[in-house]
């Protein structure tokens, strides 16, 4: 049997949301970790939890423009990414911006708009998805 060890499952109170993780070391220590729960806060489109890691960040691939649905991890505060929909910084087009740079770790694989009813200050996991 072959695993894919990217696949996701991020479970909240709205219900149950899939992703795919790249290949990056940040990803791999998200990944091994799992399962792992989190407390949300919520910026508009996008939802951000602590979560520290000891990985090497890389200095190249930090971005704030992104696309629905995009997993990335902020590394200033620490902290695991998805964008939902637009964010305060959006603009007409309505995709979401980031307030600080971030790095692209996936991309969710589901219609992740219910994320917004996840809430705020609201527990959820990421677990591994076999």
């Amino acid at each position: 049997m072959v695993f894919d060890m990217s696949r996701i499952i991020v479970r909240t109170r709205a219900g149950e949301f899939t992703g795919e993780l790249d290949d990056s070391d940040i990803s791999n220590t998200i990944w091994l970790s799992a399962p792992v729960s989190m407390e949300t806060n919520m910026l508009g489109g996008m939802m951000y939890c602590e979560l520290p890691l000891d990985s090497i960040l890389p200095k190249e691939g930090r971005t704030t423009k992104l696309e629905t649905g995009d997993i990335a991890y902020w590394p200033g505060p620490g902290a695991f990414c998805i964008f939902f929909g637009p964010t305060p910084l959006s603009g007409e087009d309505g995709e979401p911006v980031a307030p600080f740079p971030v790095i692209k770790i996936g991309k969710m694989t589901c219609d992740c708009s219910g994320l917004v009813d996840a809430g705020d200050r609201q527990r959820i996991s990421v677990v591994t998805d076999f």
